[in-house]
């Protein structure tokens, strides 16, 4: 199924003469600014959520599923926007992703539930699917990917000061008792607004003219397998058996759904992901290694937090603070390694380091426990930010220089998607594996002290009941958290090692030194002449 949209829709045509340098760089300030908020948004509530669970009497699959549904709607939307950004105006894409941000971030902050903030952390998702892919989209549009190292800098600092200030201002306004966590989502909600203003008064792209289709079946397809999916991964072990009827069922959608949206992306005219993309070797292979470093980011982030608040008794803010040295590390490799690639025009040796360094500081977190010294658990985290930095926003450059201009939107978000498909799937198994861990560890902790479910009052003692636990008890919790935590870890450090082995097969290609917008352009310009 798709609907054919009239090119009277778009704004302007291919020919209008791209942007120049000063337009370029008041623009991209508007978007680093939507950018900061995106990233604002998932970083700030990161060390508020074990109080926000443990306020609204949630449990563990449910901390797990207030992160999972941000990304899930994320996850099922990147590709829908990256394809309209190949089609309408990217400007009013930016516009209402943002709108549709802010209000998620209004009606979260409302909840009275954990269901609830489940559902508006959704619509929170589907606004910050599209900044995630439309912002990197756009930036690409205006500059070649041999200028684009240069700006690696000025992203990896937006991007690294909301990591730093998102936990820290998290942290503040959780500890501070006349605001309370419910303003962690608040926040966030002025600076939406003024991105939304400063996006509207400074960027000024051209528009394609030209008679598309949007594929809805396949959009919808794609949409509903990857959820079904997640759902089982999510659920499957608790709420039903892995071997059980509903799980088998689960699974058999989900693949029918995916095998259904290949056959419509292989058919029509339009697709939302162009399965022709895959042909490109270097596509391909940075497609695979997004899945993996997906997993191990996203997946051993989430429960950083965690770890720190629950297994070591820090404060939110000082949990914030403790997170430093990964998002120090992060930025600095991304300037040096972006300016260095601008400079000299290579980049894969930047990737492999990269995808190196992820791999061993996942598996130095691999050995911590509850008692590790604090001084080598930030030096752990600033090798694994070392790694981060080289390789997140190079993945995506190396696709973006191998592709035609018309198919910048789509190829960008195909690797953003698999990239946050990985991050979705990894914080529901990666939180499968904690839940089931923690709860064996606390069972044999309590099994040892002599302690049966009759004297915790008939319950299981966990996170959901963490505050009203005799303390001999909590410390059985938090010893829990504080070795199960390393588990998760191994298994991002075996998804890093993948994503390594995927990089290094992918054949270097010289960066281009003309922007999309401007190959436009200049064909433009050469079809007029005859």
């Amino acid at each position: 199924m798709s609907a054919s949209v009239s090119p009277s829709t778009d704004l302007s045509t291919a020919t209008s003469a791209p942007m120049t340098h000063r337009q370029r760089i008041e623009a991209l300030v508007g978007l680093l600014l939507g950018m900061f908020v995106a990233f604002l948004s998932s970083t700030i509530v990161s060390n508020a959520l074990p109080v926000i669970i443990t306020d609204l009497h949630g449990t563990q699959d449910q901390y797990t599923w207030v992160v999972t549904a941000t990304l899930l709607a994320a996850t099922a939307t990147t590709p829908i926007w990256g394809k309209m950004s190949d089609l309408v105006s990217k400007k009013l894409l930016v516009q209402v992703s943002l709108t549709l941000f802010t209000v998620g971030s209004i009606l979260a902050g409302l909840s009275q539930s954990v269901g609830m903030l489940i559902g508006f952390r959704a619509i929170q998702g589907l606004g910050l699917g599209g900044l995630q892919a439309l912002v990197v989209i756009v930036i690409a549009s205006m500059f070649s990917p041999r200028e684009r190292g240069r700006y690696q800098g000025p992203i990896a600092a937006v991007m690294s000061i909301a990591t730093v200030a998102g936990p820290l201002i998290g942290g503040v306004i959780v500890d501070t008792s006349w605001l309370g966590w419910r303003w962690t989502f608040y926040v966030c909600v002025p600076l939406a607004v003024i991105a939304l203003v400063v996006i509207q008064r400074t960027l000024n792209l051209p528009v394609v003219r030209k008679d598309v289709t949007i594929d809805y079946a396949g959009a919808a397809l794609i949409a509903a397998g990857v959820s079904t999916l997640l759902i089982w991964v999510t659920l499957a072990g608790k709420s039903f058996d892995w071997s059980s009827g509903l799980s088998y069922g689960l699974v058999a959608l989900g693949v029918v759904l995916l095998v259904g949206a290949v056959v419509v992306e292989s058919r029509v005219p339009d697709p939302i992901i162009p399965l022709r993309l895959f042909r490109d070797r270097t596509t391909a292979l940075a497609t695979f290694a997004s899945i993996a470093v997906g997993v191990g980011l996203f997946g051993g982030a989430v429960f950083l937090g965690q770890y720190f608040q629950i297994a070591r008794g820090f404060s939110p803010t000082a949990a914030g603070l403790l997170t430093l040295p990964m998002v120090i590390g992060s930025m600095l490799s991304a300037t040096v390694s972006g300016n260095l690639i601008t400079r000299f025009g290579r980049w894969k040796i930047y990737l492999v380091s990269g995808a190196a360094l992820m791999t061993v500081g996942f598996g130095l977190l691999s050995t911590i426990d509850g008692h590790t010294n604090m001084v080598l658990v930030g030096a752990y985290l600033f090798v694994l930010g070392v790694g981060m930095g080289m390789s997140m926003q190079n993945l995506v450059l190396a696709v973006q220089n191998n592709v035609r201009p018309d198919d910048l939107g789509a190829a960008t978000a195909t690797v953003s998607f698999f990239r946050s498909l990985g991050g979705a799937a990894g914080v529901s198994v990666l939180g499968a594996v904690l839940s089931n861990h923690v709860a064996d560890l606390i069972a044999r902790g309590l099994d040892a002290i002599g302690i049966g479910a009759a004297q915790t009052g008939g319950t299981a003692a966990g996170l959901s009941n963490l505050n009203e636990l005799p303390a001999p008890i909590a410390d059985i919790v938090r010893g829990a958290y504080g070795d199960g935590t390393a588990r998760i870890f191994l298994i991002a450090a075996a998804m890093a090692a993948l994503s390594l082995i995927a990089i290094a097969f992918i054949r270097e290609v010289a960066l281009n030194t003309v922007s999309p917008d401007q190959q436009r352009w200049m064909e433009s310009q050469r079809d007029d002449a005859v």
